[in-house]
C-alpha cells in the first residue's frame, strides 16, 4: 500500500480541480483518488485554508523594509529621492506597527572628526525629520552620528565612501 504522504501534491491537485469543476471532471477526480488509495475523508472539496502567520515585514528578505539605509552624496545631508522611498517604506511600518528606531548618522572617512561627526547628526536628523513628515511620531525616533567609525564598506575609494555616506534605520527591541 502506497503512503499517502507521498500524494499530497496529486490530493491537492484533485481537491482544487473538485473545487471548480463540472459534475464529470468531479467523477474523473474520485476515481484518481480511488486509484491512489486516498481514503473519502482525505478528499477534500473547496479551497485549501492559507496557514494563519504573523510575519513580521521587518523579517521579510528583499521586502520594502529590506533596504535600512538612506544613502547621501558627498558632504551633503539631502535626502535623495531614493533615500526618500526608504524613509516612506519604514515610516508606514512605523505608523502602523507603533515600534521605535535609532537613526544612526555615517560620513566616510574624509573630513575631520569634530565636521564628520556633526555631518553625521545632520544625515540622521534629516532621515527622522523626513519620516516625522510622513506621519512617525518624533518620540519615537531617536537621531545619533556615528561619524566616521561606523563604515559599511572598507577601502579608499569613491565606491567604499559611497557606501559610508548614509544613515541606518535601526530598529530598536521591542
Amino acid at each position: 500500500m502506497r503512503k499517502i504522504e507521498n500524494h499530497i501534491p496529486a490530493i491537492c491537485s484533485i481537491a482544487l480541480l473538485a473545487a471548480c469543476s463540472t459534475p464529470q471532471q468531479l467523477a474523473a477526480s474520485k476515481e484518481v483518488a480511488q486509484e491512489i488509495q486516498v481514503p473519502p475523508e482525505r478528499v477534500i472539496c473547496g479551497p485549501m485554508p492559507l496557514p494563519d502567520t504573523d510575519i513580521d515585514e521587518l523579517d521579510i528578505p528583499g521586502g520594502s523594509l529590506a533596504e535600512r539605509s538612506v544613502h547621501f552624496d558627498f558632504d551633503s545631508y539631502i535626502v535623495g529621492e531614493d533615500g526618500k522611498q526608504v524613509a516612506r517604506n519604514h515610516a508606514a511600518y512605523l505608523v502602523k506597527n507603533k515600534r521605535t528606531v535609532l537613526i544612526q548618522g555615517n560620513t566616510d572617512e574624509r573630513g575631520g572628526s569634530e565636521y564628520n561627526l556633526a555631518l553625521g547628526q545632520k544625515r540622521a536628523e534629516a532621515v527622522r525629520k523626513t519620516m516625522a513628515a510622513l506621519g512617525v511620531p518624533e518620540g519615537r525616533m531617536e537621531a545619533v552620528s556615528q561619524g566616521e567609525e561606523q563604515t559599511a564598506a572598507e577601502g579608499h575609494d569613491e565606491q567604499a565612501w559611497s557606501k559610508n555616506r548614509r544613515a541606518d534605520i535601526v530598529y530598536k527591541a521591542r
